[in-house]
């Protein structure tokens, strides 16, 4: 594909536009954020409150939000191309409202492969920094212990935990039963479990008893400390607000799996945080269409007339996704339909637009 002059302008007004509107929302984004959580970070270390919190709160607001700024990016820069009669000057010289579309199109891509990248590998990481900070000095939303844990570790094995403390890692009464179909073949118990985060899986107990069984013969086997490999880690039975958003898009599907061959249930956040993240993606395309779509004419009002009406179809487009992640939440629905249902209705507005804008000429 070879770009032309016009496809280099139009893409260059597209990214600037795009970036310096990131640019002023995150400015005052910062800025009522600073409002809100102020006592939180006059406490807080200004190195760790940088470094630990926005370097990871900014980025991840600018993906959450890039549907709203490519929207506005169109509408802004689009409407100023019709106001200045540059789009007329352009089909007057031939290129059709097709042709127009295209180099809005590879500002689209280029933004959605960045929102990809960020959103599915870059920004997860950093998101822990940025919840342990507001756990820390603002509000502590993570899960410290839980009692009564059971998960199946693997086929027939059976893991259960009377009480686990995330403080020292450690779970009390703590049994490992094996089973051969309904046949209980072996149980491990031992008054603690430690889980050592350094090493996976990895799990020291101490004051343990082995049974196994064998038809009427039991074999009890006692010691004072055993270490041990159990595929079971505190993420799986600890479960906190938000620690989806701290997993890449690869741990989010292999936790996801994990998880559900156990037999878990209430996966439905981190299942909606994935399909949110292809969502988002595709949106810059969508969004883009209608943006183009409703701004290359001009119109009695000018900018702030299409302004407005793209700020309420921006945020009707976040707001509908909100609603329609209810569904997967309540299970309603898949969490792949829940967040394709607004792409699907405001690519079907999309395209109307572009077909009425094609028709006018």
């Amino acid at each position: 594909m070879k770009f032309t002059i016009l496809d280099k302008y139009i893409l260059r007004k597209f990214l600037g536009t795009y970036f310096m509107a990131t640019l002023l929302f995150l400015a005052v984004i910062a800025m009522f954020d600073v409002t809100e959580k102020l006592d939180a970070f006059l406490t807080a270390p200004l190195k760790e409150t940088i470094l630990h919190y926005f370097a990871s709160f900014l980025p991840f607001f600018a993906v959450q939000l890039s549907p709203l700024f490519v929207f506005i990016s169109v509408i802004f820069f689009t409407t100023k191309l019709a106001d200045n009669s540059e789009i007329i000057a352009m089909l007057s010289s031939g290129v059709s409202y097709k042709r127009l579309l295209r180099p809005y199109m590879v500002g689209a891509a280029v933004i959605a492969l960045l929102t990809f990248v960020l959103s599915n590998f870059i920004i997860p990481p950093t998101n822990i920094n940025r919840i342990n900070f507001t756990n820390k000095y603002v509000k502590n939303k993570s899960v410290e212990s839980r009692s009564n844990i059971q998960l199946e570790v693997s086929p027939g094995v059976i893991a259960f935990m009377g009480r686990y403390e995330r403080s020292n890692n450690t779970a009390y009464s703590f049994t490992l039963d094996k089973y051969d179909g309904l046949t209980l073949v072996s149980r491990l118990s031992a008054r603690t479990a430690r889980y050592d985060s350094t090493r996976n899986y990895h799990w020291t107990l101490t004051n343990y008893q082995i049974h196994d069984f064998n038809g009427e013969k039991e074999k009890i086997t006692k010691g004072r400390q055993l270490d041990s490999i159990i595929t079971i880690e505190p993420r799986d039975f600890l479960i906190s607000a938000n620690d989806q958003e701290t997993l890449t898009t690869p741990q989010l599907s292999e936790y996801i799996e994990r998880q559900r061959n156990r037999g878990v249930g209430n996966l439905q956040n981190f299942e909606i945080e994935k399909e949110k993240r292809i969502a988002a993606t595709l949106a810059a395309f969508i969004l883009t269409l209608i943006g183009m779509s409703l701004s290359s004419r001009k119109v009695k009002g000018g900018m702030g007339i299409n302004i407005g009406i793209g700020l309420v179809l921006s945020f009707s487009y976040i707001l509908f996704s909100t609603i329609t992640s209810t569904l997967a939440v309540n299970d309603y629905t898949s969490a792949f339909v829940a967040m394709e249902i607004p792409n699907v209705v405001y690519l079907s507005i999309g395209i109307y637009l572009f077909y009425r804008l094609s028709k006018t000429r």
